[in-house]
């Protein structure tokens, strides 16, 4: 999830988002359909751009156009037949990368929080390597906040105004007073001819993952991840785009929900640099269990080259120099040694490789195992199930994703589940003693578990 988040609501939206204020959308042709919209930005000033696409899931259509009056503001808009419109009024830069996500989200909230209709879910952190997507994670007790449920009648309207684009700053204080500028939008909605009841106005989600019991800081979420809170604020002022959304600002602090931080860490752990270090060989090298042992192969060797044989030995020791000092000069050179193993081995073509073979050998048991549905009856070949450790051994992180997609083409080609891809995998390379560790391969296939949703 990159970090768009809109400035203000337009005018005639039908789920207004809570704390933005309103804006004049009138000079937009919204009732027009997405081509107008569309040809607002096709407009040959310089500057300006626009763009529609129908929506992948439920229907309607979106669309954003540069605003013809301030050209560093920009208008996203997203219809549903049967749920409405939203208008957001966001920087000009932002519009592409929001039309991107609001392909089948319907609403964000949140940080990052998005309703497709009927569901809540969570910023989509964790990757699903057989479905090709974030994994979707349901808000825990996700209810939908309406209009209707935040106009209680003390809301006064003519306390509230409507801004101007040409005026509008994106740096200005969000209103107090908000639940009075939701009155006046309410107001205004009269004079539309076929808008939605306010019960079905989306506003807002309420969950017990939001409260703030359960919202946490910056230093607390560092510590979760296992980094230091100056690093989590790097990369926050780098606009890295895996530092998930905060949830809410308090104080003037940013605020994320422990959830949220609980799935950007299993997404680090997920990843390559994360499987590696669970992966490592646990010195102070931090190398894969096969780099581990090319490096101590390598520093018997050098030792041997270096100091064990006398003639030469005698051409290059001084008088000062000893033992030690030589296996120190063995281990740094064996160590050069295998941190570059991705540079002495094609490690993308070999991960096609391996691919290649498991599917391969899956696909000889395939039918007869869908036939009986029974997916143990799936088999490696001892010799590939041995590739298959050297390279989960040697590199982790491309082997992860390797499996990944073995999960994914078995799951697309013969409909085998992605959990039972992984049993078979788990149960044959069992077989190969003395290669990985019982708690390797524990460690390793479960950051491999397809997630399940315990809501």
């Amino acid at each position: 999830m990159s970090h768009v988040l809109p400035l203000a609501n337009g005018l005639r939206t039908d789920h207004p988002v809570p704390g933005l204020p309103f804006i004049d959308d009138s000079h937009l042709p919204l009732d027009e359909g997405p081509e107008a919209i569309e040809a607002v930005g096709r407009h040959e000033a310089s500057g300006m751009w626009g763009r529609w696409d129908k929506n992948r899931a439920g229907g309607g259509w979106r669309a954003f156009t540069t605003d013809p009056i301030n050209h560093t503001l920009g208008w996203a808009v997203r219809h549903h037949p049967e749920l409405g419109r939203t208008v957001l009024l966001v920087r000009d830069n932002d519009t592409s990368s929001l039309h991107t996500q609001w392909a089948e989200p319907l609403l964000f909230r949140a940080g990052g929080y998005w309703w497709d209709g009927a569901t809540w879910y969570r910023p989509g952190q964790v990757w699903d390597p057989v479905a090709q997507e974030h994994e979707r994670r349901k808000a825990r007790l996700a209810v939908t906040v309406s209009a209707a449920d935040m106009l209680d009648g003390r809301a006064d309207p003519a306390r509230a105004y409507l801004g101007k684009v040409a005026t509008f700053d994106p740096d200005a204080a969000r209103p107090d007073n908000w639940l009075d500028h939701l009155a006046l939008w309410a107001a205004r909605r009269q004079e539309r001819d076929g808008a939605l009841e306010l019960e079905r106005c989306v506003v807002d989600l309420s969950s017990p993952e939001l409260t703030g019991a359960q919202l946490i800081g910056a230093p607390e979420m560092a510590e979760l991840g296992g980094i230091t809170a100056s690093t989590l604020r790097a990369y926050i002022s780098r606009g890295n785009s895996e530092v998930p959304l905060p949830q809410a600002v308090v104080g003037g602090r940013d605020q994320w929900a422990r959830t949220v931080v609980q799935d950007w860490v299993e997404a680090r752990q997920r990843s390559y640099e994360g499987v590696g270090e669970a992966m490592s060989a646990g010195d102070r090298d931090s190398l894969s269990p096969g780099a581990a042992e090319v490096r101590d192969r390598f520093a018997a060797d050098f030792q041997h080259a270096l100091f064990d044989r006398p003639d030469v030995r005698k051409r290059w020791v001084l008088r000062h120099r000893n033992k030690e000092s030589v296996t120190e000069v063995a281990n740094e050179l064996s160590w050069s040694v295998a941190a570059s193993l991705d540079r002495i081995i094609p490690t993308q073509d070999l991960g096609q490789v391996v691919q290649g073979a498991v599917l391969r050998d899956l696909g000889d048991y395939a039918e007869e195992a869908k036939e009986k549905g029974a997916w143990f009856l799936l088999n490696l070949t001892p010799s590939v199930g041995k590739m298959l450790v050297w390279f989960i051994r040697h590199f982790p992180g491309e082997a992860y994703a390797a499996i990944g997609e073995i999960q994914r083409q078995a799951h697309s080609t013969w409909g085998v589940p992605a959990a039972d891809t992984l049993r078979v995998l788990r149960r044959d390379l069992s077989l190969d003693s003395g290669k990985l560790t019982d708690q390797q391969r524990e460690t390793y296939f479960a950051l491999l578990e397809p997630h399940e949703d315990t809501d």
